[in-house]
């Protein structure tokens, strides 16, 4: 594998400055997905930090049967589609079940695997066979040399072109916290690392119903696994996360993303420069 992927314009991986995947939880509505990405797209192109837009169809593993999941399959893609077509950024969301597959491999760049599902052969084997790229995010339950399982799943179908996603790790009941050893450890893998700076700061079921999380960490996660070397940064953004309809705990403010990856970006191109690279 080159340690390159491509996401149209964009050249990602190897020894480049991290690339970000970024969005809201889920979709709350077509227009807060639009006015969110154009958003973000302005930052990141600012800033010149190639960019990936995030939000789910379907929130299908929400704590609670009450919670709010997203407009649903067909519904999700026609969205991610439009912010494709007239905003001409990169999307992906997450696949659940094998029958999805198809349908958002045909308007998704990127396919994510959820964390709790990084050991479902079936779903990996159908997500890598399309050919799409590939991010399988680790279980929470999981030590990272044990992710190579996945990896080599998907790389049985001839798809190469893989993605693994640092998210933390269980640390007794509600309550997750990063090991920051996984990344290099991830990446004896062969394959680009990303680290989400968001779900590592969640607490899952900590709110009953719903998982919480503490915000206020996910700079200081961040730089963290800046230092250490990443290839990727994924973090959940939205411009009011005490109304967002999943996740809010643990998303950032879209009015802290700016100033955060300028910082990011300078430690990134240090980190870079004095070992060589991730």
């Amino acid at each position: 594998m080159s340690g390159r992927m491509d996401f149209r314009k964009w050249r990602l991986g190897a020894r480049q400055p991290f690339f970000l995947i970024a969005g809201p939880c889920v979709i709350e509505s077509e227009d807060h997905a639009l006015g969110l990405a154009g958003r973000l797209r302005e930052i990141t192109s600012t800033l010149g930090i190639p960019f990936i837009f995030k939000a789910s169809y379907d929130k299908a593993n929400r704590t609670s049967i009450r919670s709010f999941r997203g407009p649903g399959l067909d519904r999700g893609l026609e969205i991610l589609g439009r912010i494709r077509r007239e905003l001409g950024l990169a999307v992906t969301s997450d696949v659940h079940e094998v029958a999805q597959v198809g349908p958002a491999a045909e308007v998704l760049d990127l396919l994510q695997i959820p964390a709790f599902l990084c050991r479902q052969t079936d779903l990996i084997v159908a997500a890598a066979a399309t050919g799409r790229p590939v991010n399988i995010k680790k279980g929470q339950f999981l030590a990272p040399g044990d992710l190579v399982h996945a990896v080599e799943k998907a790389r049985g179908t001839g798809n190469q072109d893989l993605l693994v996603t640092e998210r933390g790790t269980s640390f007794g009941y509600n309550n997750l916290v990063v090991d920051f050893r996984s990344l290099p450890l991830l990446r004896d893998l062969g394959v680009p690392v990303v680290f989400d700076a968001t779900h590592s700061v969640q607490l899952p079921g900590g709110a009953g119903g719903s998982s919480s999380g503490d915000s206020a960490f996910i700079p200081y996660l961040a730089r963290a696994a800046v230092a250490v070397g990443i290839d990727g940064l994924f973090m959940e953004v939205h411009p009011d996360p005490k109304r967002a309809l999943s996740d809010g705990a643990n998303a950032l403010q879209i009015d802290l993303l700016k100033d955060m990856l300028t910082h990011l970006r300078r430690l990134d191109a240090l980190t870079k420069e004095s070992s060589g690279g991730p």
